[in-house]
């Protein structure tokens, strides 16, 4: 397989890709939603904490499944992610009404762990691979997982409203992990870190471990600025049908949201990363939040189709900061350990998933969502200013910043 990889390194982006446009549910949840309430005759906030659950498992994953692939690599780490995964999709089939408990034990946490387990087991072994062109790796296996969220709403919409709307739901899920298993085995197989490093790269290969990392402010400032992206989308996306409708749409345009939604987020985590490589990390960040910020007003007040493109444009700043994430991150802490490192920093995408929605809740916010959105995008901006670059990547090329 080691010189199959050596002559083709394309097919570990192909791989990445494959896997990743199957894991994006938190993408296409406005999609599944409705359906749930309806079949599983749960409340909208009920519903909305499996998506949140979701979020925060994904986080907890990454972690998890950073460590997993930095011990025993990356094809371990994405073949446990496809069982977890499959398996709590096809559990979300079989849960009967009324549970949201036990859709959160048997549905969000599994799939949530699954997705994040693969997420990090291709994004580093994409990026050892292309280890000068970190960047291209990262957009391209993010384009996919960007482009699942419209492919997923397709594909549940065959259940909920076209050729097998009969089947239901259930039936979506069911059709989802036997699509998912064979494609996520397969694909994992492939993936395997380089046996060896060019002498130029030795140094990239060495860094900080995660106890060194965690010692530094520079992981508190990035892992509290991922929590602060959260607010932006993940308040609003398990409920954009129902803002639609309160802007004007009828329900098939609102599902538009998620569907455009999902071309946004492929195209922030295709273009993002490459335009980081050439401005640096940290002043993409910074564009960024402030990108997250003008867009949560346009987002609060826009009617119709122009909710839809504050939305889109959202997409695109939200997935843009979660793809510059990884190669941040190997910037500043190093290749040797990047799977758990990268984990460690999804952390706080747990923290912000979980405490934005509960904060919005317990204060009672409504309308109100929208300015808590646009505060944390707005502190974000000065988080990832905070953030130092060391001198001698300033004066180095690619992602480094320029003095």
């Amino acid at each position: 397989m080691q010189r199959i990889l050596q002559k083709c390194p394309w097919l570990i982006l192909l791989a990445g890709a494959l896997i990743q446009i199957l894991t994006g549910i938190p993408s296409a949840w406005g999609a599944f939603q409705k359906p749930v309430i309806s079949e599983y005759g749960l409340n909208e906030q009920s519903a909305g904490y499996i998506f949140s659950i979701l979020i925060a498992g994904y986080g907890i994953g990454c972690a998890v499944g950073g460590f997993l692939q930095d011990q025993y690599g990356p094809r371990k780490a994405a073949l446990a992610g496809t069982v977890l995964l499959c398996g709590g999709i096809a559990l979300g089939g079989v849960i009967p009404q009324g549970k949201a408990w036990l859709f959160y034990l048997a549905f969000s946490i599994p799939v949530g762990l699954g997705s994040a387990f693969l997420y990090p087991a291709v994004l580093s072994c994409a990026q050892k691979w292309y280890a000068d062109r970190k960047g291209l790796a990262t957009g391209v296996v993010g384009c996919a997982m960007g482009l699942s969220g419209l492919f997923l709403t397709g594909f549940i919409s065959l259940f909920t409203k076209g050729i097998w709307q009969e089947k239901g739901i259930r039936w979506a899920f069911f059709a989802l992990a036997l699509l998912t298993l064979p494609v996520c085995l397969g694909a994992g197989v492939l993936l395997e870190n380089p046996k060896k490093a060019a002498s130029s790269n030795v140094k990239k290969q060495k860094g900080c471990t995660p106890k060194q990392m965690l010692r530094t402010k520079n992981y508190w400032l990035l892992a509290a600025a991922v929590a602060l992206s959260t607010p932006a989308v993940q308040l609003f996306s398990p409920m954009l049908v129902e803002i639609g409708a309160q802007r004007g749409l009828a329900e098939g345009q609102a599902l538009w949201a998620v569907m455009l939604g999902s071309v946004g987020n492929a195209a922030g985590r295709l273009t993002m990363p490459m335009l980081s490589d050439t401005i640096g990390r940290k002043k993409t960040d910074q564009f960024l939040f402030v990108g997250l910020a003008a867009f949560s007003v346009g987002f609060w007040f826009a009617p119709g189709w122009w909710m839809i493109a504050a939305y889109v444009c959202l997409c695109v700043c939200y997935s843009g900061l979660a793809a510059v994430l990884p190669a941040f991150s190997t910037d500043l802490f190093g290749l040797a350990h990047a799977g758990v490192n990268y984990g460690l920093l999804a952390l706080g995408q747990t923290v912000g998933s979980l405490s934005f929605p509960l904060l919005a809740d317990g204060l009672g916010l409504k309308n109100g969502r929208h300015l808590l959105a646009i505060a944390a995008a707005a502190v974000g901006f000065f988080v990832i200013k905070a953030v130092q670059i060391p001198a001698q990547q300033q004066l180095s090329g690619g992602g480094a910043e320029k003095p």
